[in-house]
């Protein structure tokens, strides 16, 4: 019986020794930087930034106009008209900052709704290529907490799934 567990733990191991990992490297953000729909999404964004940019003069061109108002009616009016009109500026000021403060948010999400679908089409091609060459792991070195000590350019498939995007590389 001893045998028998001995012999089948050996092939056990023997079997796991001899499955190989294949391991390659993509730079999804370089592969994104010359995808043709990238232009795209940026000038949406831009647009997007600029109705933003519309919406936040309109706001301040309406708290001007009722400051200005106030100031100009503010002897006239009862105290209950003045407590009511400083309420007004108020509650505008606080819609102004917090429109600014959620201007930077709203674009970051916007941005990230528009790429989206980009990074999924590069997905889907590492995808297709790893499993078509049988890698087993694919690696993004995109970003700045890339801690990869070192990389083989032998195993970059960077340059292979722009070429299978039918992507021409553009110098930068």
């Amino acid at each position: 019986m001893k045998k028998l567990v001995l012999s089948t733990l050996v092939v056990l191991f023997t079997a796991v020794s001899f499955a190989q990992t294949k391991v390659g490297t993509v730079d999804a953000d370089y592969i994104l930087s010359q995808m043709p729909e990238l232009a795209k999404a940026q000038e949406a964004l831009k647009a997007y930034n600029l109705d933003l940019e519309e919406q936040l003069k309109t706001k301040m061109t309406n708290y001007e106009t009722v400051v200005k108002a106030a100031e100009a009616n503010f002897s006239t009016m009862t105290d209950a008209e003045k407590t009511a009109k400083q309420e007004e500026v108020v509650g505008l000021e606080n819609d102004i900052n917090k429109f600014r403060t959620n201007g930077s948010q709203l674009v970051q999400i916007k941005q990230n709704d528009l790429l989206r679908p980009l990074y999924q089409k590069i997905g889907e091609q590492v995808n297709v290529y790893a499993k078509a060459n049988g890698y087993t792991q694919i690696i993004n070195t995109t970003g700045t907490n890339n801690t990869l000590a070192y990389l083989d350019p032998a195993y970059d498939i960077t340059l292979v799934v722009l070429k299978q995007m039918g992507i021409t590389v553009k110098e930068n």
